[in-house]
């Protein structure tokens, strides 16, 4: 008994050392220090709302059409199954524009959020939600113009269903002209 005891009290104070119990060599150097492992903060739901990050964006309703295509499913993967615009929004985006409009500028724009569904446009050339129109190459989208918050000059974000539409590279920085009904 007195022996169970001993050997269990050597390998309580063994775990205690950076060796194994059957040899391992311990550091006597004080300057080597045993990495820690730093925690991120603790994002879960059951922290709460505030502290849980969303899954996809949300989209502020006041500044979309309420008639918008659905979000794309969660298993989205392609660029078919996050664009979910039917065929008949594409064939009204590619519509003749109607006469009245103005030219806004021209702006630099890159592939917005995926998960956001719509033929969109977020730039810093409008300061509320209008419709518009999008040229680049000769190729031409009717948009709904959102302001993007940026300073004048700052870039601008396209949906990827109007991409699509304009045919402009997805991972390309395309300039494009942007016109306002």
């Amino acid at each position: 008994m007195k022996y169970v005891v001993t050997i269990a009290a050597l390998a309580g104070l063994s775990a205690c050392t950076e060796g194994s119990f059957l040899g391992g060599v311990q550091s006597t150097d004080p300057a080597v220090v045993a990495p820690v492992a730093v925690a991120g903060p603790d994002l879960s739901p059951s922290r709460g709302a505030a502290f849980a990050p969303p899954v996809r964006p949300t989209i502020d309703v006041t500044q979309t059409r309420p008639n918008l295509p659905p979000p794309p499913p969660p298993t989205a993967r392609t660029v078919e199954q996050f664009d979910t615009t039917t065929a008949a929004d594409r064939a009204a985006a590619v519509a003749r524009p109607v006469s009245g409009e103005r030219r806004l500028g021209t702006t630099i724009a890159s592939l917005g959020s995926p998960t956001e569904p719509g033929i969109w446009f977020k730039t810093p050339l409008v300061s509320e939600v209008i419709q518009g129109r999008v040229d680049y190459n000769g190729k031409s989208v009717n948009v709904e113009l959102r302001p993007s918050g940026g300073a004048a000059g700052a870039g601008s974000q396209i949906s990827l269903a109007a991409m699509r539409l304009i045919e402009a590279p997805l991972t390309g920085l395309p300039e494009v002209t942007v016109y306002a009904n």
